[in-house]
């Protein structure tokens, strides 16, 4: 994979917003083509290197927009909406570039944080199988020399596939977990494309595997210690899914508004035409568009409190962010899978819908919306305004 060329600057909130809106624009054109034949976005991806968008969050002292966390999981939301793979693809870059920023040395940010403002995009190798909680891990990180040597196998490993860098995350042998910022070309890192979900299909999430990989000791960060006291690292990753699967929910609804206007004709523009008087339409398009609307307030509420919490991290302001990015997950799950779901009950079982990708939505949603459980995200909301108990600090609240 060649390094994006010509990398723009974007230097401000709006100028990220308007970019965003431009590419949304152009990836929704393919994406339910992308989806129907697996068709790899490594040409949409260098377009997307390309716009600065994936150095919107690098601080303003490094050279970045340094943008608040509401523009960011619009910006998220906006490119899902148009292929939701093409908006889970960034999500763990932007983990990665969170933990840099909280635990990074001087030295590691403003050579890592360059390299994203030149093009380089961050995957992730995080998730393993077999292990006993899905918090443990079990690849290896040993001394070589002055470095490292990595030895294990990951899976779900979103964005590898399409990444310069993979962070990974590693059990030193004190058994404290680290993150390894490791380049792709690495010898002895294999990237395996067997994912196989039946939504989500382009995000790439596959496997890789380590073996014997070296990786110098100046890429690689703490990552363990960003959960022994309280920072945004978890709040940062959830407030992303949850833009995710606002824009999956978006797309959904737009869709099924222009599929009923146009009645079986989603293919063409929608008339001025009243789209129907049966009134049970009607209500679940007003259900929809309700908790839709509380869903889209509710993730910009969340990016301010995890604005907040970012300019002063606290156990308090942390613990405050968490919970309202909880509170967005958890309804941004409800929403894109009624959305998905209506789609389907509205059309019912016409051709029109496979033949044009409309039940990508749904499919996209189910799978995304399983990458952690929402039960859990009740649990805490509940805990924390009835009992006055903070959430647990970890990257899935």
């Amino acid at each position: 994979m060649t390094l994006s060329h010509h990398v723009a600057v974007i230097t401000s909130d709006e100028q990220a917003l308007i970019v965003a809106s431009d590419l949304a624009e152009d990836f929704k054109r393919d994406s339910a083509l992308r989806d129907r034949e697996r068709r790899l976005p490594h040409p949409e991806l260098e377009v997307f290197s390309r716009s600065g968008l994936w150095g919107i969050s690098v601080p303003k002292e490094y050279g970045g927009a340094g943008v608040s966390n509401v523009t960011l999981a619009k910006v998220i939301a906006l490119i899902a909406q148009a292929d939701g793979s093409l908006g889970q693809i960034p999500q763990n870059h932007f983990y990665a570039l969170e933990v840099l920023r909280v635990n990074g040395s001087e030295a590691q940010k403003k050579r890592l944080y360059a390299e994203v403002l030149a093009g380089q995009r961050f995957g992730n190798a995080l998730a393993e199988l077999g292990t006993k909680t899905a918090h443990d891990r079990a690849t290896s990180l040993t001394r070589d020399g002055d470095g490292y040597r990595i030895n294990g196998r990951k899976f779900y490993a979103t964005g590898a596939i399409y990444a310069q860098r993979i962070p990974t995350s590693v059990v030193d042998e004190h058994g404290v977990q680290q993150l390894a910022f490791v380049p792709r070309d690495s010898q002895g890192l294999t990237v395996i494309d067997d994912w196989s979900g039946f939504g989500q299909r382009t995000t790439g999430s596959g496997s890789v595997v380590f073996e014997d990989v070296y990786v110098a000791a100046d890429d690689v960060i703490p990552f363990q210690s960003a959960f022994e006291r309280p920072t945004t690292v978890g709040p940062l990753a959830q407030i992303l899914h949850a833009a995710i699967d606002t824009g999956i929910a978006r797309a959904a609804y737009e869709d099924a508004l222009h599929f009923v206007r146009t009645k079986t004709r989603p293919w063409i523009d929608a008339t001025h035409e009243k789209a129907t008087d049966d009134p049970l339409t009607i209500k679940s398009f007003g259900h929809l568009a309700i908790r839709l609307h509380a869903t889209e307030a509710l993730l910009e509420r969340s990016g301010e409190f995890l604005d907040k919490a970012q300019a002063e991290m606290n156990a308090e302001t942390v613990a405050a962010a968490s919970i309202a990015v909880a509170e967005a997950r958890a309804i941004s799950t409800e929403i894109s899978l009624a959305a998905g779901s209506t789609l389907f009950e509205l059309a019912g079982s016409q051709a029109t819908l496979i033949e044009h990708g409309l039940d990508r939505h749904w499919r996209n949603a189910r799978v995304h919306t399983l990458h952690d459980p929402v039960r859990w995200k009740y649990h805490a909301v509940g805990n924390y305004y009835l009992n006055d108990e903070n959430p647990p600090l970890r990257g899935t609240i």
